[in-house]
């Protein structure tokens, strides 16, 4: 399995309780394609450069995760049907120095 980092924007108009919750299930799909979670870094409400669908600022979180690469498309897909998240990147997460 390979090694990615998804760095999420969840939508602003939530508490910090549904934030957790989505974060939360995040980790539950990573869990249900035989992903790991390594690593989770919540970075708290920051103001956005531009106007993402009427928001100007967003709550951002970064994973870890491993996940087998024939399970990524389909992780994305849910990622993007998930109505609480304004924007995603997901990339892979290359050895330096081998």
């Amino acid at each position: 399995m390979k090694t990615y980092e998804l760095l999420a924007i969840i939508k602003p108009n939530m508490d910090s309780e549904e934030v957790d919750n989505i974060i939360d299930k995040l980790g539950e799909l990573i869990k249900s394609y035989n992903g790991e979670v390594k690593s989770i870094s919540k970075m708290g409400r920051k103001k956005l450069a531009y106007e993402v669908q009427k928001f100007r600022d967003a709550y951002f979180t970064a994973i870890q995760l491993s996940i087998p690469e024939s399970k990524v498309s389909e992780f994305k897909r849910q990622l993007r049907l998930n109505d609480a998240i304004i924007r995603t990147m997901f990339m892979e997460i290359s050895k330096v120095g081998v």
